[in-house]
């Protein structure tokens, strides 16, 4: 069962995002300094329960799944400042780690080269939608972030592992509420689909180390 080792992890985590997601629906921001870390432990929890340091596909799940975590904490403030930009930084690396830990597992070469066509056109959509909100500064990250994401989601595909699969794009779609929030149309709406989407994302991720 790839869920039976994460059955208390994800239950910890899924409890968190929804107590999150009360608190600031109430107006209470300061708890997400108190439950977005703990999902984010959850998840790494996860990870660990599932035996990721077992294996160097494991590892490399594990580094990323920390790097998220880095990640959600440098988020947490609100704006578009130095501690943002970090965050960025911070998950491009995770998508960076997951794209490696893809790697190492077998890929067909056809199914690669069709998500990479996918993926250019997904891409280019995505960026076109961004690019009038996007100061200089943010123009290069926020390329540089696309292309990572994107190679990260079309070696997932190339796997051909459903719940890698699936993890992947779910990480990729949650993405785009983050950018929609901090860019486009801040509101709670962007956190109210993309949180949940985000961590069941990494708890779907963790548990593929279960795969291996």
């Amino acid at each position: 069962m790839l869920l039976a080792s994460v059955q208390i992890p994800a239950l910890t985590c899924l409890l968190s995002v929804v107590l999150l997601l009360v608190f600031e629906r109430q107006g209470v921001r300061r708890a997400e300094w108190l439950f977005k870390p703990l999902a984010a432990l959850a998840f790494i929890w996860a990870g660990l329960a599932s035996g990721a340091l077992d294996s160097g596909y494991g590892q490399w799940v594990l580094l990323g799944l920390v790097l998220c975590m880095a990640g959600d904490v440098l988020l947490i403030p609100p704006g578009q400042g130095a501690t943002f930009l970090a965050g960025m930084v911070a998950f491009l690396l995770g998508h960076l780690a997951y794209a490696i830990a893809f790697l190492q597992l077998p890929l067909d070469g056809v199914t690669l080269l069709g998500a990479v066509a996918a993926m250019t056109l997904v891409a280019a959509v995505v960026l076109r939608w961004l690019w009038p909100y996007l100061n200089r500064q943010f123009q290069v990250a926020v390329v540089a972030y696309i292309v990572v994401i994107s190679a990260m989601v079309c070696l997932a595909v190339a796997t051909g592992e459903g719940w890698i699969i699936v993890g992947a794009v779910a990480f990729a779609v949650s993405d785009l509420a983050v950018a929609r929030n901090r860019f486009v149309a801040p509101g709670f709406i962007n956190r109210l689909w993309g949180l949940p989407l985000y961590f069941v994302s990494q708890l779907l991720i963790a548990a593929t180390v279960t795969l291996v």
